[in-house]
């Protein structure tokens, strides 16, 4: 036997007492494979946890893969008088498998209804064996593990270092600090409300699902009603008749308890589409003061670039009512060098006089 698709998932089996309650036999995650018998043209599934088989399943044509959940599935093999369960970490790990049990399962039909026509045809010689005439499905990328066991790149992320702001630009500055203060908020609301949508989507389904269960129930109650005034109307087996009755009518107690803790789960989950509802009303009320403080922003920014203008001119008269003192200066400091020397040439002239 050759493996041919392998994937790996968490092992149940259904509990033999009750036939309803899972019982797991892995501790933790284990390889399930699919192998191909080529000596005599089966499929099995096969799961080793250690040295020990707990799965060795024959696929036949007459079995079906069901999921009942998003990431679990079933299916039930008569021969090992059972029913496994497997739990994946994802969706399309579980479609997956799910296609590759169809896929074998169709193969098993034709080498069976193969196999079925070889032994009608016996007494005349076949032109091809009957292991040639199966193929296996499967293409070698399949054997080469599972997409689980591929490792993802980390991915790191530089800072840069950022500038101190000058005087003039603190009220731009603020105002950055609010927009993103709020966009990191608007970003936690909308992260909280994809998780809400999908399990909002999840518990409509769900709420679907049970009350078909609740028609079917209501349905089933119905008929037993029925089939009790039956047998009351036969009165030549009434001990019988008490007996069933008393069965049906604790079933119906059991169904009816069954409905009232679906209704509860209903109503429950009604409250989650409330709070879901609020947290949509929060995320567009936050969402509007977003853009008010963006337009507050742009107000802030235009009277930025007003003052910084405001103050590039003022720094242009400065300088320039700078350049006039400092030709003021020369001019005078030129005076006071004429006015020191006539005073000299007035101090010569009083003294030769």
């Amino acid at each position: 036997e050759q493996p041919i698709f392998s994937t790996r998932a968490h092992i149940f089996q259904i509990d033999p007492n009750t036939k309803k309650n899972w019982v797991p036999t892995s501790k933790h995650a284990v390889t399930v494979s699919y192998f191909y018998d080529s000596t005599r043209n089966v499929y099995r599934i096969i799961s080793l946890d250690g040295s020990k088989a707990i799965i060795n399943s024959t696929i036949t044509p007459n079995m079906t893969f069901t999921k009942t959940s998003q990431k679990f599935g079933q299916w039930a093999d008569s021969r090992a008088n059972t029913v496994y369960g497997l739990g994946f970490s994802s969706e399309h790990h579980l479609s997956k498998f799910a296609e590759k049990f169809q896929e074998f399962k169709e193969a098993a039909r034709i080498a069976k209804e193969k196999s079925h026509e070889k032994m009608e045809l016996t007494s005349t010689p076949s032109q091809e064996s009957a292991g040639g005439d199966i193929q296996s499905p499967l293409t070698p990328e399949s054997i080469n593990g599972t997409d689980d066991e591929r490792a993802m790149p980390e991915v790191t992320q530089n800072s840069e270092p950022r500038a101190e702001p000058t005087q003039n630009a603190l009220p731009f500055t603020h105002s950055s600090t609010i927009s993103k203060h709020w966009e990191a908020e608007l970003a936690t609301l909308k992260g909280n409300n994809a998780k809400l949508t999908a399990a909002l989507l999840e518990s409509t389904a769900n709420v679907k699902q049970w009350k078909q269960q609740l028609a079917a129930y209501q349905e089933e109650a119905e008929r037993l009603h029925k089939r009790v005034t039956e047998l009351e109307c036969v009165s030549s087996q009434a001990n019988a008749v008490h007996t069933h009755k008393t069965e049906l009518n604790q079933t119906i107690q059991e169904l009816e308890s069954t409905l009232k803790k679906k209704e509860e789960e209903i109503e429950g989950l009604k409250q989650e589409i409330e709070n879901a509802r609020e947290l949509q009303a929060q995320r567009d009320s936050l969402t509007q003061k977003l853009q008010e403080v963006e337009i507050r922003n742009k107000d802030l920014e235009g009277q930025l670039s007003d003052l910084e203008q405001h103050l590039e001119k003022s720094q242009n008269e400065q300088e320039a009512f700078r350049n006039n003192l400092k030709t003021l200066l020369e001019i005078l400091d030129g005076k006071i060098f004429e006015l020191t020397e006539l005073r000299d040439n007035l101090a010569k002239l009083i003294e030769c006089s």
